[in-house]
């Protein structure tokens, strides 16, 4: 395609944590926009960045050897639902599917904490996307250790090394990912507390918007503190080449958008997709059949 995937893709660099141990939440501003001067040139920008996606998932679809999982965490509010519908609205939807992950059922619990996301990974040639994940894990059960309870480990295997231990295992398995060909991007919505507050407000103003309010996520804004160091710590201790994380700020939607759309760009061009090449064996066919709809 004439469309650049480098002169796109760059726009995420800067987001981009491949090695944690330096990295600090508060080095990203919520409602950085990039310097950008203008909001109708990075829409733009987006349309075409759109249009490159979908040419690179045609490529992904057609070699059937790589697959790519998106995962997305985020503080109430921050836009999950509104990022993955206006990023991914190009994309062929036979080979893309949404995993959203509630509240783990009675079924999930009686697994380890990595079994309900292991069915639900993409196949070959597909893209799959979490909305939420097993970093749960590490954040919300980190937060309500009482979650933690819940799950019923064995006494003895839930020590103070446990949120450690927990770290080990899913970089463990995403490096499993990477051996078997799903190539892992981890997204952060970024939201500041004063965004989200204007935003839970307009959901209460707006009767449009009313069913999105629910009680719990004020409840929940009360351990806004707790939920920032678990997103920090978990970020550091997670981030690697294999499965980087894109701390992308989002107080501004649009903004938002660009810079997930730049990153998905880049992991799709990272991994060389080419169409198959037609077979000498397969271009004889296909002039037999070019005969015998000419006869």
């Amino acid at each position: 395609m004439k469309i650049e995937s480098k002169k796109i893709a760059r726009y995420a660099d800067k987001y981009c944590i491949t090695k944690g141990g330096k990295f600090r939440l508060k080095d990203i501003d919520p409602g950085d926009t990039g310097k950008f001067k203008s909001v109708d040139f990075a829409k733009d920008l987006l349309a075409d960045g759109i249009k490159l996606m979908s040419h690179l998932q045609q490529k992904l679809y057609a070699q059937n050897r790589w697959s790519l999982l998106l995962i997305f965490q985020a503080m109430d509010a921050a836009g999950k639902d509104g990022t993955i519908k206006h990023v991914m609205s190009g994309i062929n939807p036979q080979g893309c599917q949404v995993t959203s992950f509630k509240s783990p059922s009675t079924l999930e619990m009686n697994h380890d904490f990595l079994w309900r996301s292991n069915v639900a990974l993409p196949q070959r040639g597909q893209i799959g996307i979490f909305n939420r994940s097993y970093y749960e894990e590490t954040l919300v059960v980190r937060v309500h250790k009482e979650m933690l309870k819940a799950e019923r480990l064995p006494e003895a295997l839930v020590t103070k090394h446990v949120w450690e231990e927990r770290f080990e295992d899913i970089n463990a398995y995403e490096k499993y990912l990477a051996r078997n060909g799903v190539k892992v991007v981890k997204f952060f919505l970024h939201l500041s507390k004063a965004e989200q507050k204007k935003r839970f407000l307009a959901r209460l103003d707006e009767p449009s918007k009313n069913w999105k309010f629910s009680e719990s996520d004020v409840k929940e804004r009360g351990y806004w503190s707790e939920y920032q160091d678990a997103y920090e710590e978990t970020i550091q201790n997670t981030a690697s080449h294999n499965a980087p994380w894109y701390v992308v700020p989002a107080d501004n939607k649009w903004f938002t958008h660009l810079v997930v759309a730049a990153a998905i760009i880049e992991a799709l061009d990272s991994l060389d997709l080419q169409f198959p090449k037609v077979t000498p064996e397969q271009e004889k066919a296909l002039a037999e059949a070019r005969k015998l709809l000419k006869s």
